[in-house]
């Protein structure tokens, strides 16, 4: 398992922090389930597509073109509290969301081309003092409670696509494959009569490791951040960074988004049925807590600060994978 411990101290993990992160599907059964919560660092990979996954999910999620998906991210599995952070231990970078048109979603590998529809990425702070008192895509899951509405493009063609949600953390990307890249993929079926069919890019083959959005110093005073992979398709989302938010974000007093977008606003019209989760990391903490509560299969039991369940349901066991990381297998 990747341990962020090499990251520390700063919480930008410069020392003893340790992380792991997952998608999960908290509110749909559309979401093809990583095997693990590592991330993945080898952008020449072809776990980079959809990660190291279950297979193909149970169903499909129905989405209307111009309506919207929810990207939702925390801590802990099946921790969905506005209490904590969405991602924690300074996992600053951007959050970018691509689709694949695909004959079966239920089916499709991931090897077909990519577009991306939305990306929330990085703006200055003016009162800051360097990258990491910026604002980025996964301070906006923080300050959103974990939820990024996702606009599926107005005028998309319907059928059925793969839809990639991604995660850059780029605490430690200063140093070659130290970004991380938390990813999962997902079933959907676009409804309605558009007939925008974009072209795309290939995974592996988007990215490189030196790109400058992927091997980077986020600890030095940025003037500019360059994403990684292509610009985002017409009709897609520029969300501003430090703006970006959900219409479903549950926080007692928190403010509403104010999405701002080159390409299009994020639609306030909240497809229920297809919100999909991102990301989920583990911050270092005390030790576990069993509270009676219990950890499915290939979730996580166990780890150096690891607060979450620490008894596996009925059918696996709890099995250390290193110091930092312990799964129901």
């Amino acid at each position: 398992m990747k341990n962020l411990a090499s990251l520390a101290g700063v919480v930008a993990l410069v020392s003893s922090v340790t992380g792991h992160a997952t998608f999960q599907d908290l509110w749909a059964t559309c979401a093809r389930l990583p095997t693990s919560n590592s991330p993945v660092t080898d952008v020449t990979n072809s776990n980079i597509r959809c990660n190291a996954n279950q297979g193909a999910a149970a169903s499909k999620c129905s989405v209307a073109a111009g309506g919207t998906v929810t990207v939702e991210m925390h801590q802990q599995n099946n921790d969905r509290s506005c209490a904590n952070e969405a991602i924690g231990g300074a996992h600053h970078g951007p959050v970018l969301v691509y689709m694949s048109k695909v004959a079966d979603a239920a089916t499709a590998d991931g090897s077909s081309s990519f577009f991306k529809i939305f990306q929330d990425t990085w703006a200055k702070n003016a009162s800051g003092g360097g990258g990491s008192d910026d604002y980025w895509g996964t301070k906006d899951l923080n300050s959103n409670c974990g939820k990024m509405d996702v606009k599926i493009p107005a005028n998309l063609a319907p059928g059925d696509y793969l839809l990639r949600a991604e995660a850059i953390a780029l605490h430690s990307a200063s140093g070659l494959n130290g970004a991380q890249f938390y990813i999962t993929c997902y079933q959907i079926t676009v409804t309605g009569s558009g007939s925008l069919n974009p072209s795309g890019v290939s995974f592996p083959g988007a990215y490189k490791a030196t790109d400058p959005g992927i091997q980077i110093n986020i600890y030095q005073k940025l003037e500019s951040y360059v994403a990684p992979g292509p610009a985002v398709i017409a009709g897609g989302t520029e969300a501003t960074a430090g703006k970006a938010g959900s219409t479903v974000t549950a926080t007692a007093g928190s403010p509403q988004p104010t999405a701002s977008a080159s390409k299009g606003a994020v639609s306030s019209t909240l497809q229920t049925s297809v919100k999909v989760t991102s990301a989920q990391a583990t911050p270092t903490g005390g030790g576990g807590n069993t509270g009676g509560c219990t950890a499915a299969k290939f979730q996580q039991c166990g780890g150096s600060g690891f607060s979450g369940c620490t008894t596996c349901a009925t059918g696996s066991t709890c099995k250390a994978q290193s110091g930092y990381y312990s799964q129901c297998v």
